[in-house]
């Protein structure tokens, strides 16, 4: 099981980003995590295997959009009205299940891909 994640770039506050991940063995719960310098890796949105169910966290909340296209096997993240904050390498991972309880959780996930850059500059 291989997940690229790109899309990722310099863009200055109030812009916007397209991530996108390649995914691949079967379609299943996914989600975006991030990592900012000196932090640890958080939540930033998860999605179930046929779009039923998102999840965002609140710092994201009204700015960020996950979805996917399962023809394509790909999940997104759309990133409006980014800030500095946003800064950080965001990784999409992938779960071995259909519908997650926390989609959260990073134990809920069992694959990860290798992460993209995104630098919000002020």
């Amino acid at each position: 099981v291989q997940l690229q994640a790109s899309g990722g770039g310099l863009v200055q506050a109030g812009g916007s980003l397209r991530l996108s991940c390649a995914l691949s063995g079967g379609t299943t719960s996914s989600g975006w995590f991030r990592q900012a310098p000196g932090k640890a890796r958080e939540f930033v949105a998860g999605i179930s295997w046929n779009a039923g169910r998102t999840d965002y966290a609140d710092s994201g909340k009204g700015r960020f959009t996950i979805s996917r296209d399962n023809a394509k096997n790909r999940v997104y993240l759309q990133m409006n009205s980014l800030k500095p904050e946003d800064t950080a390498v965001y990784h999409c991972a992938r779960s071995r299940l259909m519908l997650l309880s926390d989609y959260r959780s990073e134990q809920q996930y069992d694959y990860w891909g290798q992460g993209t850059l995104v630098t919000v500059s002020s």
